[in-house]
């Protein structure tokens, strides 16, 4: 009888424990999460905070005894601190040697925290756990200032829910444009503006200096008011902040929250022998270089049929399959991950944006765009050869479905390469005309229903 054992209790770590389960009744599967909580979705806690679901709307399974009545054991608030791959044993936190005859890596990611002055003292919180939302929602009443830093894919997100709970927003994003990884700058640039119409105070190029608490400036006082409240994400801030930008602003916060971007959990891989790169990296079958551990989700790094390059791609879909195809390998069922999905909708404040393949273009390809900033909408086609391999879009939510097929079903377009090229908003026609034929269809379900 095989003993799996699942690091990480989020969407990867739960899928996986059930698919095996489903393929592999009497084999025995340990899951260990690092929180002291059930299992959720992070990506459900910016409707928390609008309360459009409580706390028990987060959790990715609602009956109480789930893991139990699967035979599932579940260990919460421990984390592995060394993985032993020749040993085959993995030590916990709480100071416990467990083994496993399979191992799953889905520690997902972390939020990345910036190298501030203040960024750690009360008052600053990133939106990450169910712990970080329960203290912004204290924090984020009606009529509070709130200093959101970084305007990426989370951060756009997370600007939503807090709008809606009436706070007075400012938003600071380093980069030239807002959601920088994912748009261009025309795109990313109607995004700002689409904001600023919204009421949100948009600061692109621009870089937190510093956060500073009390009378600014005064000496010391920094160290004194951490030295009462103490530091940590859990302490409240004793009065306003005063917010330094690189523009030589200065802004008043009654909280700062920090999005700046994630970072895998693979620090405790060191030494391990499982090779890492940006993420843990795995072959088409989600195996690492070591045989019987594997890994999926936000912390693993699989090979990318479009773009040709292995990425970690860090949304949800990604870590559903991956987890599906890595639980299939572990039980026996030999399966390969079709592909990386790079893809990325986003609505920022009621405008709608998509993010597909490689939208900033490869060398030597060709490219087109159509732009109607007073209809807050925009279109960009990226193609080599005859493939389309990657689009951006704002305000054009007909074509979804159809960006989506063309590009990851690498659908060779011929002479309609050149008429997109003429009108890039014949999408639907292109597709129609050659995808039925290659056998790629379903990717336009959508767009043919509406």
């Amino acid at each position: 009888m095989t003993h799996h054992v699942i690091l990480g209790a989020g969407p990867a770590g739960v899928i996986a424990a059930e698919t095996i389960r489903k393929h592999a009744p009497r084999d025995t599967i340990t899951v260990i999460g690092d929180e002291n909580e059930a299992p959720y979705s992070r990506m459900a806690i910016p409707y928390l905070l609008i309360g459009k679901v409580g706390e028990e709307g987060t959790h990715l399974r609602h009956t109480p005894d789930h893991f139990e009545r699967l035979n599932i054991r579940v260990l919460r608030g421990v984390r592995a601190r060394v993985l032993d791959s020749a040993k085959r044993t993995l030590e916990l936190s709480d100071g416990r040697t467990i083994g496993f005859d399979k191992l799953l890596i889905a520690t997902g990611s972390s939020p990345a925290t910036p190298p501030i002055p203040g960024i750690q003292g009360p008052g600053v919180h990133s939106c990450w756990t169910l712990a970080d939302a329960r203290a912004i929602a204290r924090l984020a009443q009606p009529g509070a200032k709130v200093l959101q830093m970084g305007a990426g894919f989370i951060g756009c997100i997370i600007m939503e829910a807090l709008q809606q709970r009436g706070v007075e927003l400012s938003v600071v994003e380093m980069g030239d444009r807002m959601v920088p990884r994912m748009m261009g700058p025309t795109a990313g640039g109607m995004i700002k503006a689409w904001c600023q119409t919204k009421g949100v105070k948009v600061f692109t190029g621009t870089r937190v200096e510093a956060i500073e608490r009390g009378a600014a400036g005064a000496p010391g006082l920094q160290g004194k008011i951490e030295e009462v409240v103490g530091i940590g994400q859990s302490a409240m801030p004793t009065g306003p902040m005063r917010v330094r930008l690189s523009s030589g602003e200065s802004l008043e916060a009654d909280l700062v929250i920090s999005a700046t971007g994630v970072k895998p959990n693979i620090g405790f891989l060191e030494n391990s022998g499982v090779r890492c790169l940006v993420g843990v990296l795995t072959d088409e079958t989600l195996q690492t270089n070591v045989p019987g551990i594997y890994a999926a989700g936000d912390c693993a790094e699989a090979f990318d049929k479009v773009s040709g390059k292995t990425i970690v791609s860090a949304i949800q879909p990604n870590a559903a399959e991956q987890a599906r195809v890595a639980a299939l390998n572990m039980v026996g069922r030999k399966t390969e991950l079709k592909g990386v999905t790079q893809i990325n909708v986003l609505d920022t404040l009621g405008l709608i944006s998509s993010s597909f393949g490689n939208w900033e273009g490869l060398p030597g390809g060709q490219g087109v765009e159509l732009t109607d900033q007073a209809g807050h909408k925009h279109l960009s086609l990226q193609f080599k050869d005859d493939l389309l391999v990657g689009c951006n879009s704002v305000g054009w939510t007909e074509h979804v479905g159809v960006m989506r097929g063309l590009v990851e079903g690498q659908v060779h377009l011929g002479e309609w390469k050149d008429r997109l090229l003429a009108d890039p908003t014949r999408l639907m026609d292109a597709y129609l005309a050659n995808a039925q034929g290659q056998g790629h269809w379903s990717g336009a379900a959508d767009d043919r229903r509406r």
